[in-house]
């Protein structure tokens, strides 16, 4: 999940919390209470400040000036998000002409989408955490950097390996959303944070949109080879001038190594039943819709079945908007019903949306259904998933970081078996791997029922 990044990371917390005597976090990190980070996170994060210096917090703002370059950062963030985050499915919709390139079929070249989704996993393991520890300026320039050279490598590539290569490091290095939405949060005035922070998930499921059908049609006009160049031009002058504009900052020194959160993971999960069962669920729920989502282009592309172009495909992209309008009704939903009854009608709607998939081999309007219905399931079950795993431990920016790792494994594993499902069993089988995906997901945690306190 263009993981996705989420909408309730940060939206739920839109007051400043009051200031507090500082304890120690989990790291031994100076903390200031549960709520001193905007996603619930209780490492300090210090205050930045506009004028430069960070250590006595935000300046003197004249006049409209500062709320307008407020703004101004703001919806770049937003283009910066929107850039990076097409970058994990940037292949997706660009497989058969990768495979006509490469004198192949479109199904033998599907596990490539998956490594995207490895690769992004494996970033917020190793690079996310590290947005408390260094300087977010330095650290953004960098990893845009990395990301471009990784494209541009991809692009020259002369076989599926080497692409493979290049298309692991890119979405490693494209963890850049996850250090601009807490930057967000701490520098929005506390009237307005959470619609701040909503114009940066905004941006995020903007440009996962923009990948799938930007990216056909540009691959149908001027080939796949230039879709990847075009990304590393736009990801680094986006990432270089977000990077340019962020605010000074400067980290307090912490206990530990520079991993130290890494480490903590597995025994935070194992420690928490609710935060293990909120990995599961998005897991399941994530590898049903990856398994659905990169699958779909080979069975709209197939001569077999609806023989579309890459471009015409591409535009079932579209309905990853229902993401962007079905976020902020699952957040008041969550709030008033807590997120079990939300999880619990998100499973169903995905579970509905299987048969019309199935049915979508043959039907085109099924599958339209379909694609509404699963990416609103998705979105509302990550949405309550989520709050679960931010408000159900002392150390959510760790359990966050579990969490979107998780589901992102699960969907990266669900695409891998899904390409393998298509070769073998056609359409038929990517649907039974979906299937089977939210089986798991919902079976083997239905078990103890979550506790999450409700907002009313």
């Amino acid at each position: 999940m263009a993981t996705s990044p989420s909408p309730v990371t940060t939206a739920q917390h839109t007051s400043t919390p009051p200031r507090q005597t500082p304890t120690h976090g989990p790291t031994g990190g100076p903390t200031h209470g549960p709520s001193a980070g905007p996603t619930g996170d209780p490492t300090h994060h210090p205050t930045v400040s506009t004028t430069g210096d960070p250590a006595h917090g935000p300046g003197p703002t004249p006049g409209a000036a500062a709320p307008r370059g407020r703004n101004l950062l703001l919806v770049l963030i937003a283009l910066c998000t929107a850039v990076t985050a097409a970058n994990i499915y940037l292949a997706a919709p660009l497989l058969p002409l990768i495979a006509r390139d490469f004198g192949s079929t479109p199904s033998a070249v599907a596990w490539i989408a998956s490594v995207a989704q490895f690769g992004y996993a494996a970033g917020l393991l190793f690079f996310a955490p590290l947005g408390d520890r260094v300087n977010r300026r330095r650290l953004v320039a960098v990893l845009s950097l990395v990301t471009a050279a990784a494209l541009v490598a991809g692009a020259s590539a002369a076989g599926t390996g080497a692409l493979a290569a290049a298309v692991l490091v890119a979405s490693a290095a494209t963890v850049v959303p996850q250090l601009l939405v807490p930057l967000v949060a701490e520098r929005a005035p506390a009237d307005r944070r959470a619609r701040h922070v909503a114009a940066v998930i905004a941006g995020l499921f903007t440009g996962i949109v923009a990948a799938r059908v930007l990216g056909g049609l540009a691959g149908q006009a001027f080939g796949w080879r230039a879709v990847f160049v075009g990304a590393a031009v736009l990801t680094t002058a986006l990432g270089l001038l977000t990077a340019a504009a962020l605010p000074a900052e400067r980290r307090r020194a912490r206990e530990g190594h520079l991993f130290a959160g890494l480490t903590a993971m597995p025994g935070l999960v194992r420690r928490s039943p609710d935060l293990w069962r909120a990995c599961v669920r998005q897991a399941g729920m994530y590898g049903a819709w990856s398994a659905l989502w990169t699958s779909l282009a080979l069975l709209l592309t197939s001569d077999e079945s609806y023989g579309l172009s890459t471009a015409t495909a591409g535009l079932f992209g579209l309905f990853g908007l229902t993401a962007s309008a079905v976020a902020p009704l699952a957040g008041g939903l969550v709030d008033r019903f807590g997120a079990a009854k939300v999880v619990r009608n998100a499973y169903l709607l995905a579970a509905v949306s299987v048969p019309l998939f199935w049915l979508g081999g043959q039907v085109l309007a099924a599958l339209f259904a379909a694609a509404i219905l699963i990416h609103a399931a998705l979105v509302a079950s990550h949405v309550a998933n989520q709050t679960l795993a931010l408000t159900t431990t002392s150390a959510p920016a760790t359990a966050n970081s579990a969490y979107v790792v998780a589901g992102f494994a699960g969907g990266a594993t669900a695409s891998a078996l899904a390409g393998l499902a298509f070769t073998h069993f056609g359409w038929t089988g990517v649907v039974a791997v979906a299937a089977t995906w939210l089986l798991l997901g919902w079976t083997t945690t239905a078990t103890r029922r979550p506790t999450i306190p409700t907002h009313r």
